[in-house]
């Protein structure tokens, strides 16, 4: 999840189990409706930190190389139910065996991991072509009528002009992506049900305690070493992790284990003892010397978004309308005007002219420190509390730093989809 789409790039020190690396598959996000104005940001140049995802980038793929590592900028809309059976999917299961054969779990699960190639359109000496971009991992968990559907990480497959699925048993198929949320790194891939004789059932994250055995399953660097099984335990739940992703700077909430996760692992399967999905594999931590941080989507928080991507193709959250940076970020001389008091919050770098915030008469430069009474600090501070809390519809209140002195804005929120 952090492992971007640029060669295992250290974004802040997290990686996310990208398909190729990080750098490989840096997500292109989908073209966003433009503000009017060059913005705040433009005068600023604030810069933002990003995640690193565990991508795995073809050898002969220069494509990625110039591309700016983008993390998996998902703050967690942890979604409204906590088991599978919440989300409303049923997905068919297989026979696991006997729950404490790690022989048996592992060779029943193993059909289920695909692997993902994104292709791309490259130019080249003899004009633009399509080329293999970065490889991930995905998961075959449901099937329904005449299609399979198969869970992936969004970094996976972000800017896919093609996606080709390779089976368990090296036969490959072409994927249709039926809709991805970048906000969580979480995408969904279908493809012809004939392929799916064997399925993950789906855990409930929410049972697991730390300590408990856990089993990793994906493609790390790249085909070659597909199904590459690693075991560990759970580290610890409910970690919350910064990421960057393509629309913007989020947190995630994850699972944190000591699983060893490598590029190309992105989107894999995290088992629990029973031979159950309880996450997906999307990060871990890049730096030198350190070893066994790896993360994966808890099944609680993918399995809602998922079921409404199937449902709608989309991920439907409230929208604000303004581009933001951290306070942090700015240069106090930018803001002479800002009272010393103000250590954090978010600068409004521009401002969708259609938004409820321009109706609202929000300004560039304004800085946000407050959303219904309660304190922002960053970015991924008033994501979390927008999308976890909030919904379209809603009223809310902003307490905003204009010119040096304190005001209050009130706004009703539309959807993210008005903007597309």
């Amino acid at each position: 999840m952090l492992d971007n789409h640029n060669q295992n790039e250290e974004m802040t020190h997290i990686e996310s189990e990208e398909p190729v690396k990080k750098e490989d598959m840096q997500r292109s996000p989908k073209p966003k409706k433009t503000f009017k104005g060059r913005g705040f940001l433009n005068t600023v140049g604030a810069g933002i930190i990003g995640s690193v995802l565990t991508l795995t980038v073809l050898p002969q793929t220069n494509y990625f190389d110039n591309l700016t590592q983008s993390g998996v900028e998902q703050s967690a809309d942890t979604g409204q139910a906590d088991t599978a059976a919440d989300s409303g999917i049923t997905p068919t299961t297989v026979s696991t065996g006997n729950s404490g054969d790690i022989a048996n779990i592992v060779e029943d699960a193993s059909e289920s991991i695909v692997g993902i190639v994104n292709y791309q359109q490259q130019n080249s000496m003899g004009g633009s072509q399509e080329a293999a971009a970065g490889t991930g991992s995905g998961v075959l968990f449901k099937k329904d009528g005449d299609n399979a559907y198969i869970i992936t990480n969004n970094h996976v497959i972000e800017g896919a002009s093609k996606i080709e699925v390779s089976l368990y048993d090296g036969e490959k198929t072409d994927g249709e992506l039926i809709g991805a949320d970048p906000l969580t790194d979480l995408a969904v891939v279908k493809i012809d049900g004939k392929y799916a004789d064997n399925l993950l059932e789906v855990g409930d994250s929410s049972a697991l305690r730390a300590g408990e055995q856990v089993i990793a399953i994906g493609n790390p660097l790249g085909l070659d070493l597909s199904r590459t099984v690693t075991q560990g335990i759970v580290s610890a739940v409910d970690r919350t992790i910064p990421v960057q992703t393509s629309e913007g700077e989020s947190e995630l909430n994850v699972i944190q284990t000591d699983a060893a996760i490598n590029p190309g692992n992105s989107g894999g399967a995290l088992l629990n003892s029973k031979g159950e999905l309880i996450g997906i594999n999307s990060a871990k931590i890049s730096n030198s010397g350190v070893e066994g941080l790896g993360f994966a989507i808890p099944s609680k928080d993918f399995m809602p978004i998922v079921s409404e991507i199937i449902k709608t193709g989309k991920v439907e959250r409230p929208y604000i309308g303004i581009g933001m940076t951290n306070l942090s970020d700015v240069p106090r001389h930018y803001l002479p005007n800002l009272p010393q008091s103000v250590e954090a919050g978010v600068i409004v770098a521009n401002i969708d002219p259609t938004s409820a915030a321009a109706d609202a008469g929000i300004k560039e430069g304004d800085v946000i420190t407050e959303l219904n009474g309660e304190s922002v600090g960053s970015v991924a501070d008033l994501r979390r509390q927008l999308y976890g809390d909030l919904k379209v519809g809603d009223k809310i209140t902003l307490k905003i730093f204009r010119d040096g002195k304190e005001m209050s804005v009130g706004l009703t929120l539309t959807s993210n989809e008005m903007m597309n």
